[in-house]
């Protein structure tokens, strides 16, 4: 079966254990079709980009299923029918990556980024200082 992750955002008004709770209605709604959950993990409550329904904040919601293309399109439906979920995100993926995701690794665990090249003192800097 294919293999896909999932990300949604709740709303922030909700409870932990209410967020905690979608994750394992969609999880089961997913199994009943066919599919089964790899792996969840709740991000917790993060600030987003920009406002959504009015909300600057959501519960963040992680899941890595395997699962036929049809149990995966009733999940999405119901999620996008659901009053508490504001976003959906379904990707297509060929392996799941073992360990935690990097939202939830600790941030010395994720290595350094190295350098991106747009900080330090580079020539045209130095020219338009003096």
């Amino acid at each position: 079966m294919p293999l896909y992750e999932h990300v949604f955002i709740a709303r922030q008004d909700l409870s932990n254990a209410q967020a905690e709770g979608l994750i394992e209605h969609f999880s089961a709604v997913l199994t009943d079709n066919g599919g089964k959950l790899v792996e969840s993990e709740y991000w917790g409550v993060k600030t987003m980009a920009y406002k959504i329904n009015k909300n600057r904040k959501g519960h963040y919601a992680f899941l890595k299923t395997d699962a036929p293309a049809d149990a995966v399109q009733e999940m999405e439906r119901l999620m996008r029918l659901h009053d508490d979920v504001m976003r959906v995100l379904t990707i297509k993926v060929e392996a799941h990556e073992d360990g935690p995701s990097i939202q939830m690794q600790k941030r010395d665990e994720r290595g350094e980024r190295g350098d991106r090249g747009d900080r330090g003192d580079r020539p045209e800097r130095r020219e338009r200082r003096n």
